[in-house]
């Protein structure tokens, strides 16, 4: 993928990992534009997913990393936009497989479930991995309805 400008955000229980991605993704040399949350108090995911999402459908940001504590609330909100394909990481593998035969355009992370380590390979692979393209784009085509 070679972003070169990341979208991230995350709802409180998110906050910590996305503080630390964001300074490690920069420390990269990667621009990185933060729809919040700014604190660790409690706010509804949604208020930040969807202007992350928006982003990525207008082309202000290439992909996104999107973080909330199960990674499942933050996931499904930015899958209603028409335009994302976020995928829930939890793995390396899973973030490989996420870019390689999904063309995920958001990495989702279970902020409470990973360490800081595999966060930041899970990123790392997201961020990394191409598209293998052929029979995988046929497949990723009959998503939206």
């Amino acid at each position: 993928m070679n972003a070169k400008k990341i979208a991230i955000g995350s709802d409180h229980a998110g906050f910590e990992l996305k503080e630390i991605l964001k300074q490690y993704l920069t420390d990269k040399g990667i621009e990185v534009i933060d729809f919040g949350t700014h604190s660790a108090d409690s706010v509804d995911y949604a208020d930040y997913a969807h202007p992350l999402a928006n982003a990525i459908e207008d082309g202000s940001c290439e992909a996104g990393i999107t973080i909330c504590g199960s990674g499942n609330g933050i996931n499904m909100t930015v899958n209603k936009h028409r335009g994302i394909r976020a995928a829930l990481c939890w793995l390396p593998e899973i973030s490989r497989l996420a870019r390689a035969h999904n063309d995920a355009n958001v990495c989702t992370l279970p902020g409470r479930f990973v360490s800081e380590d595999t966060a930041k390979e899970i990123v790392d692979l997201f961020l990394s991995t191409p598209f293998d393209g052929g029979r995988h784009l046929q497949r990723i085509q009959k998503i939206c309805i």
